[in-house]
């Protein structure tokens, strides 16, 4: 029979819908939480590999700054070492040169000054000596002259003890030989006389 009606007009014809089932597609755990247990041991593991990473970086972040360090300090020894050479370097030709100074003064102190015999000889020493004895000034080295001055062990040396009347005691008196400081570092001791404190009147 077709799809027409007695009088032979088509009829409609009504379409049902298939129903649709939906799956469900969540995976199914198994009774003892297996995919759990997995899931919090990697995030676990993971953690731990971060922590490790973390740790890593923070000791070379350390070595790194403890590099800085150890550069800067050698840096720092280095301009020491270098300005100590400058200052220094003419440590050994001062002293060479100051057995010259000394015979210079020798000469002046034991000349007869008053002669004019003598005159134009003093002179000339004269200047010898102050040129160089400016020489060495330019060049860091201090003439030590203490008369006058109270006795000091680091710059002086003691060659004797004399009373000197007026004199107070441990001045010194008199200087046999000049001493000579490069820099603030002695190169050489003054030769000094030293006043000898008075003995005590023991009579009643």
């Amino acid at each position: 029979m077709s799809d027409k009606d007695l009088d032979g007009q088509p009829q409609d014809v009504e379409l049902q819908e298939t129903p649709v089932v939906e799956k469900d597609i969540t995976p199914e755990l198994a009774d003892d939480g297996v995919i759990v247990d997995s899931m919090e041991q990697r995030i676990i593991e993971l953690e731990e590999a971060l922590a490790k990473s973390e740790a890593k970086v923070a000791a070379q972040q350390d070595g790194v700054l403890r590099g800085r360090a150890d550069i800067e300090n050698m840096r720092r020894r280095v301009s020491i070492d270098v300005e100590k050479a400058h200052k220094f370097a003419l440590n050994k030709f001062a002293s060479e040169l100051l057995p010259v100074v000394d015979n210079l003064d020798r000469a002046l102190s034991s000349i007869d000054k008053d002669s004019e015999e003598f005159k134009s000889i003093i002179e000339g020493i004269e200047m010898t000596l102050n040129s160089f004895t400016a020489a060495l000034d330019k060049s860091g080295v201090k003439q030590i002259n203490p008369v006058g001055e109270i006795f000091n062990p680091e710059l002086h040396q003691a060659m004797t003890m004399i009373e000197v009347p007026g004199a107070e005691p441990n001045s010194v008196i008199d200087c046999m030989q000049k001493g000579y400081e490069l820099n603030g570092r002695l190169l050489r001791p003054a030769m000094v006389v030293v006043a000898k404190p008075a003995p005590l009147d023991t009579k009643a």
